[in-house]
């Protein structure tokens, strides 16, 4: 048999079923495809115009209009851009998935080709956003004639998406195209001027040329019975006064340059974006240029939203292509733990789904995600470095670091002064969240670390940072402590800080429920190792004097025997017993091995509704105690052996296996 090549053949019906049915989720997406072809029309004629400014005719404002007629059940979108010829209407109406745009682009001549991409404008890319109208039409007409021509000539173009179309000379004043929707009787919704309002405000707010709607004003009905009080009023209804105003911003502040926008303008429109009440902590606005360019707008706000920890609510960055809207809550651009970010990412090209309502996973995307956490990390940077009270921060900007020589500006130390306690605002409301950072964001794992901050066994706030404690560290000490608990009481008051206390040396109190998940994917802090005060026995190398050792030692040969029947008697609760080196005042205390579990990332788990396995605790006693020293032949030693073990469950923050069983033996001591 000959080879042969064929062509695919197409069932236009149903394939124009498929685009208008299966293609696009979301039915108003309709207006948004059509106005950017509108959008995308206009500028056309400003592209061609360069060389030719006659195409302006006696018009030399571009625009686009929307209208309906509730009566005749359409509803059209005009613009007064480049138009087409009849010629032009076959190909690029008649033809599914060519691109007006994408053709356009290859006939541009160097000069216009390099304007038309540093302008970014152009939007169409797939040739079937225009189709889209079949979704809530039941037939399209399209009225278009060519710009710079000397005649009228038009060229009309009806569809009723069955596969087939028609095509007519007629007679047209105006350059410019109008698409004329023919709306099927479940789309009457959108001959309303409300409606249509509303999804341009939410997709094409921002495109660059005013889209214009005729005004409209409420008109009372006439008296049924003009003589007669009781004869009652027709009903009201909105009608149109035949003006026409812009119903977009038509300005996308994003695409404004810095200099041109005041403080207030930022915080207004973050205010518009975030539907916050207040203005936010600080913002970050940059034009990102190389292999992929795009403009970040990013806001930090000032308060915690309800649903903060909420991880599969959207995140707040929305998405735009060339100032039309494509997405909200783009958790594609930032990571989860930064979904308290709110704001606006505007892209001049992407890789989006044909219906340009999904982003596809692709370089620039990661290179804009990248590009956008460590913006949002630079600004907390900047935050947590001027982070004191006013008056400190005008004192720390009046006096230059050591071997810098200029002068600090008025200027410098104002914005060190409005910073002032900002960073300790947004810990307060978003440190917790920060701290997911740790085990979802590798490259920026250090800078996450330098960023957090805890409470202290010497302090009284949470303003504490790993390069604060490293700095006050006590000779010789070769870890940063810290330790886990539920709640800050729980945290401070825990028996295992005795010998911590004792010796002065420092604890970080850790009381957020992510800290022990955290804490899984940092073991060290610019090189100094992290330790858990309850995990493992404590070393203080050093610090701990010999004779402190040595009586440690001979403490736990003396109590070798009592520790084998304290071992037999909570064998079911306890993994060891040791005589500990850790407390002071306390009786016991309970701790992990090393590298085991903690009693409270167990007990989360199990309140979370997750497997976790039996984590069978140290007991370690203070063999100077005299509740311990009263255990060696007494008659209640079961009794007192499990009172001492749920004691120290207690003191961390646990509760007791068997509530009921410990107050009976308590009781029964009591007696």
């Amino acid at each position: 048999m000959t080879k042969q090549t064929l062509s695919f053949q197409a069932e236009v019906a149903q394939l124009l079923h498929l685009v208008t049915h299966s293609l696009y989720s979301n039915k108003e997406i309709f207006l948004r495809e059509l106005i950017s072809n509108a959008s995308d029309a206009c500028d056309k004629l400003r592209f061609e115009a360069l060389d030719s400014s006659a195409l302006y005719e006696d018009a030399p404002n571009l625009e686009v209009r929307v209208s309906f007629d509730k009566d005749a059940r359409t509803l059209t979108i005009s613009d007064n851009g480049i138009g087409m010829s009849e010629q032009e209407a076959i190909e690029h109406l008649g033809t599914i998935a060519k691109s007006g745009t994408k053709d356009f682009m290859s006939r541009l001549t160097g000069d216009q080709k390099a304007n038309v991409s540093e302008q970014g404008q152009l939007i169409g890319q797939f040739g079937v956003g225009f189709y889209s109208g079949f979704i809530v039409a039941d037939r399209i007409t399209v009225e278009s004639r060519r710009a710079g021509l000397r005649t009228e000539q038009g060229v009309r173009w009806v569809s009723g998406g069955a596969g087939d179309f028609e095509v007519e000379a007629i007679s047209r004043p105006a350059r410019g195209t109008s698409v004329i929707l023919h709306l099927r009787d479940d789309a009457m919704d959108y001959a309303s001027a409300w409606k249509l309002k509303s999804i341009i405000a939410k997709y094409s707010d921002h495109i660059s040329l005013p889209i214009l709607m005729e005004k409209e004003e409420w008109k009372d009905g006439e008296l049924i019975n003009p003589g007669d009080e009781k004869g009652g009023r027709q009903p009201g209804a909105m009608v149109k006064t035949g003006e026409w105003e812009t119903v977009n911003k038509a300005n996308a502040i994003w695409a404004r340059a810095k200099k041109d926008i005041s403080n207030e303008q930022y915080n207004e429109f973050y205010k518009q974006i975030s539907h916050d009440m207040d203005a936010p902590l600080t913002f970050t606005h940059n034009r990102v240029e190389g292999s992929t360019e795009y403009t970040q707008l990013l806001y930090i706000p000032g308060k915690a939203p309800f649903d903060l920890w909420n991880r599969e609510k959207a995140a707040g960055v929305k998405l735009y292509v060339k100032r039309v809207f494509i997405m909200d809550d783009a958790e594609a651009l930032l990571p989860t733990y930064l979904r308290f970010v709110k704001g606006v990412v505007d892209s001049a090209d992407l890789p989006l789904n044909v219906s340009r309502e999904l982003l596809q996973e692709s370089r620039d995307v990661k290179a804009i995600r990248e590009g956008c956490t460590k913006r949002v990390l630079g600004m907390l940077e900047d935050l947590a470095k001027n982070d004191k009270l006013p008056q400190a921060a005008t004192e720390a900007a009046e006096k230059p670091a050591k071997g810098v020589t200029d002068v600090i500006t008025e200027e410098e130390k104002a914005e060190a002064a409005a910073n002032a306690g900002k960073y300790t605002r947004f810990y307060n409301e978003f440190g917790a969240v920060l701290k997911e950072g740790l085990g979802e964001d590798f490259a920026n794992k250090d800078r996450l670390a330098k960023l957090l901050r805890f409470a202290s066994s010497t302090t009284d706030t949470v303003s504490v940072s790993f390069a604060d404690y490293k700095a006050r560290m006590k000779e010789g000490q070769e870890a940063i402590y810290y330790i886990t608990a539920d709640t800050y009481a729980a945290a401070r008051n825990s028996p295992h800080l005795e010998v911590f206390k004792k010796k002065g040396i420092e604890v970080l109190l850790m009381t957020d429920r992510v800290d022990e998940w955290a804490l899984n994917y940092l073991h060290d802090f610019d090189g100094t190792p992290l330790q858990s005060v309850a995990k493992g026995a404590v070393d203080l190398g050093t610090l701990q004097d010999e004779s402190e050792k040595k009586a440690a030692e001979e403490a736990a040969e003396t109590f070798k025997p009592l520790l084998a029947k304290l071992k037999e008697a909570l064998k079911d609760k306890a993994e060891d017993v040791r005589v500990t080196t850790r407390l002071v005042d306390s009786p016991a205390c309970l701790v992990v091995q090393d590298h085991g579990m903690s009693t409270q990332l167990a007990r989360m788990l199990k309140q979370a509704g997750q497997t976790a396995p039996d984590v069978k605790p140290v007991l370690e006693v203070n063999a100077e105690h005299p509740l311990v020293k009263k255990l060696e032949g007494s008659v209640h030693f079961n009794d007192l052996a499990h009172i001492l073990f749920d004691q120290a469950l207690l003191a961390e923050g646990g509760m007791p296996s068997d509530p009921a069983a410990y107050v009976k033996r308590v009781n029964a001591l009591l007696v």
